[in-house]
C-alpha cells in the first residue's frame, strides 16, 4: 500500500488454493482468510477437514473462516461445533438462511452464546443485518459478511447498504462487518470510507495493490505498449495500399 493512503479496513484473502493462501500468508498486509464450499470445489478439494487443517498451518494464527455445508439447522450446529474445535482462530461460516429461505437466527444465537466465533454469510439487505446482529452474543467475536459485490451486480449501489450495516452493528461492538465479493480494487477504498472493518478479496484483486497511486500517464503508456507487443507476438498483419 502507498504510505499516502493509510487504510483502517483489514484485508482478508478469499480462496481455497493452498499455494495461493501460502502466498498471501507471506504478506503482512493480509490480516485474515476466508473460504467457502464453492471455492473449495473449484480448487479440487476432496477432503474438507484435511484441507482445513493444512490451511490452519499455513495462516499462522490469523483468523480464517470455514463454512458449514448442511441444510438442516441441527446438522449445521453439529458441523459448526466440529469445525470450531479445529482451531482457536477459526470463524465458522453460517448462511443467513438455509436453501428453503428459513432464517438461521436461532442457530446463530445458540452458537454465539456457546462461544463459537461465527461468520454469518450471504447477507444482502440491512434488514438481514439487523436480524443477525440482534441474535449475536455481546461477548463473542463475530463477523457479518454482506455481499456488496453481488448487490452491485443487480444495478444497486451497495454503499448506502454497507454504511447502514456499520451503524446497525454498533450495537454489538465485537461484531465486524465484511465487504464481501468485491469486484475491483476501488472497493477496498470504498469499504474503508464507509467504515467496514474487513474486506475479503481474491488473490487477483489483492495483487493489484501494487498499482495504488500509480502515475496514470505511465500506466497509459504501458497499456499502449501491451497492445502493440501482443499484436507483434501474434504475428498479425493487414494488407495496406501505399499512400498515393
Amino acid at each position: 500500500m502507498s504510505p499516502t493512503t493509510p487504510l483502517k479496513v483489514k484485508l482478508f484473502a478469499d480462496g481455497a488454493d493452498l499455494s495461493g493462501i501460502e502466498e498471501m500468508a507471506g504478506n503482512p498486509a493480509i490480516k485474515g482468510f476466508t473460504t467457502n464450499p464453492t471455492l473449495m470445489r473449484k480448487a479440487g478439494i476432496a477432503d474438507y477437514k484435511a484441507f482445513a487443517l493444512q490451511a490452519l498451518q499455513v495462516v499462522g494464527g490469523r483468523p480464517i473462516s470455514f463454512e458449514v455445508f448442511a441444510d438442516d439447522f441441527g446438522e449445521m450446529e453439529k458441523q459448526a461445533f466440529a469445525i470450531s474445535s479445529w482451531g482457536k482462530n477459526i470463524y465458522v461460516k453460517i448462511p443467513v438462511t438455509n436453501t428453503k429461505g428459513e432464517f438461521s437466527g436461532a442457530l446463530v444465537e445458540r452458537l454465539s452464546r456457546a462461544g463459537v466465533q461465527l461468520n454469518v454469510t450471504a447477507l444482502m439487505t440491512t434488514g438481514q443485518v439487523k436480524r443477525v446482529t440482534d441474535r449475536l452474543a455481546t461477548e463473542t467475536p463475530a463477523i457479518i459478511s454482506v455481499f456488496a459485490g453481488r448487490i452491485a451486480d443487480t444495478g444497486r449501489d451497495p454503499l448506502p447498504i454497507m454504511s447502514e450495516a456499520v451503524n446497525v452493528m454498533k450495537a454489538k461492538p465485537k461484531a465486524e462487518l465484511i465487504w464481501a465479493s468485491p469486484r475491483e480494487l476501488l472497493n477496498i477504498f470504498q469499504a474503508d470510507a464507509v467504515g467496514c472493518h474487513i474486506i475479503t478479496a481474491t488473490n487477483d484483486i489483492l495483487k493489484k495493490l501494487s498499482l495504488v497511486g500509480k502515475d496514470l500517464e505511465a500506466y497509459s503508456l504501458e497499456t499502449v505498449a501491451m497492445f502493440h507487443n501482443d499484436a507483434q507476438a501474434a504475428g498479425y498483419s493487414i494488407a495496406t495500399r501505399a499512400a498515393a
